[in-house]
Parts: C-alpha cells; structure tokens; sequence
C-alpha cells in the first residue's frame, strides 16, 4: 500500500497563513474542502455564486472551529464579467494566493447559455475556470508553494471537444456536454503543467476527481432522468461521502509530495472511491495539439491571455 492510499485529512501538513480560494465552497466538495483546509490554519477565500448560501457554510464551519479564517466572495464562473471583479476585487485585497483549487461545476442540464452566449457546462465548468486561473497567475507566482488544483472527473474518459459545435445548436446533449466541460478541464490542467513547467515557474498545475460522491451536483441536475439515475439510485448504493470524495484535491493542494502534471484520484475499484493515489488521465487529454487549441480557442473565448515569466 503506497502512502498516498493511506492518505487522510489528518496528514495535510500546517496551512497556517496559507492563503486559499475554492470555488463552489458553499457545498458538497468545496465545503469538505473548505473545512479540512480552515481545520489546519489556511486562509480559505469561499468562491460561490450564492453568497447567502456561502455565509451559511461559514456559520457552520466557524461554529465547528471558532479561530476559522473564511470570507465569502460572490464569483459566477458562468458570467467572465463575473470572473474578471472577483479577480480585480481580490487583488486590491491580497497581494498573493497560495492555492486555487477550481472546484465548483455544473452538471447535465438543459441547453442554455451563458451571459456570454457559450453552452452552460463548458462556460462554467471549463472558461471560467480557465478565465479565473488566468487573471490571478501572478498572485500564485508569487505565493508559497503555489498551486492550481483543476477537479476533473471520471467521465472525462467519455469527453471530447465538440469543436465543429460547441454552443450544442445542433446535436445536444446533456451528459455528453458534461463530459467535454470535464474533458476540458483535464486538458487544460496539463496544458497548463506543461506550459508552466517550460518556463521555470514555481506554480504547480494538479488536476483531481472525486470518484463517486454524494454532492448537491447529481440531486440539482435539472434533467428529471439524470436526477434520479445519479442522485436518487446511484448515490445511496455507490456513493461517498463529500469528506471523502475531497481527498484528492486536498492531497493535491496540500501535500509535499504532490508533483505538477499529476492526477489524484480513489484507489478503488474503477476509481469510485477509496483514498487518494496518482491515476492515468485519458491519453487524449494529453494530446499536444488538442491542449493548444483548446488554450488557444479559451483565450479567444474569454479575451483572457496568460502572462508567464520569463524562462529560467
């Protein structure tokens, strides 16, 4: 059994003055997360769109830990406009960030768009994302052990790029553009490894999923069949918990031994659950010319351009 298998909360090392933003912490993984992180000492910024929502998993965490350190920002990943205040906003606030674990995510809904006219799922799941991760690089460049944790999922395995249509005007659907929002994300956590690592940078890109976790995300699908197949059947029989299914992520935005360019996912059989390990992502995410023009169409997309130092 390798140490990553043996891995709990209990062995995330002192994150005191460690400063952290998750989005989606109002819930499901981002408030395991948000707890575990805030039980060691960090400095945890709750990212969410629902700020009442967020202020209530403050009051819950602070009852539990009265020293706690949390502040909630409203942030609406599927809005850039959104994306681009919280960032001007937390840098007239901070002078750096330590960790920013890319949690929140939406799952199988009808089609809709954005505020910007691009398919829900991969506006909030994957641009936002990308966006954020963008505009606070220079805050991680120089924060302590940085790191980007980008949380994929199993079912980036089914994922592609429907690059001929991704707004899904002609042939939508619903789980198949959840599987590209998280096919995205995984391409673009190694992107941004790679990118990262050519040019010396001292931030760390790491990509984690869950598993299989009983969050809010199946229950809220609003795709009525998906709901039940997800949230009422498959959660009580194969599910974790949300402590659990955090883990990953956790390991990859706290422990020492956690490298750029890795996945963390359960040990368990078909990666349902278990403790954190190292897992293979699907050879397609690492696909050189898919990851430059997904990067390059994101940039379009969301007029967001990564400034990286110059090369050591």
């Amino acid at each position: 059994m390798t140490q990553e298998q043996r891995w709990t909360v209990e062995q995330i090392p002192d994150q005191t003055e460690r400063v952290f933003v998750v989005t989606g912490a109002n819930s499901g993984l981002g408030l395991a997360t948000t707890r575990a992180l805030a039980r060691r000492g960090g400095q945890v910024i709750l990212a969410v769109r629902d700020e009442g929502s967020g202020h209530r998993a403050v009051a819950e965490i602070t009852a539990e830990q009265p020293g706690a350190v949390i502040e909630v920002r409203r942030l609406d990943l599927a809005d850039l406009d959104s994306v681009r205040t919280f960032a001007d906003q937390l840098h007239t606030d901070h002078s750096r960030l330590d960790v920013l674990v890319n949690n929140a995510g939406v799952m199988a809904p009808p089609r809709s768009l954005s505020a910007q006219g691009h398919e829900l799922q991969f506006a909030c799941n994957h641009l936002g994302h990308f966006a954020l991760t963008g505009l606070l690089l220079d805050l991680l460049t120089v924060g302590r052990d940085p790191r980007v944790v980008t949380v994929s999922s199993i079912n980036h395995r089914q994922g592609r790029i429907h690059f001929d249509d991704l707004v899904g005007e002609r042939n939508y659907s619903p789980m198949a553009f959840y599987n590209q929002s998280k096919f995205a994300n995984t391409v673009f956590g190694w992107e941004l490894h790679r990118r990262l690592t050519e040019v010396g940078s001292p931030v760390r890109s790491l990509l984690a999923h869950p598993g299989y976790t009983a969050t809010n995300l199946q229950m809220s699908a609003p795709v009525g069949l998906w709901r039940v197949v997800l949230g009422r059947i498959g959660n009580p029989l194969f599910a974790q918990t949300p402590a659990h299914g955090a883990l990953p992520q956790l390991y990859a935005a706290t422990d020492p031994h956690a490298e750029s360019g890795q996945f963390i996912g359960p040990t368990g059989l078909a990666e349902l659950r278990g403790g954190p390990t190292q897992v293979q992502m699907s050879p397609a995410a690492a696909d050189a010319g898919t990851g430059r023009r997904l990067w390059e169409l994101s940039e379009q997309l969301t007029d967001v351009q990564f400034v990286f130092p110059t090369p050591v």
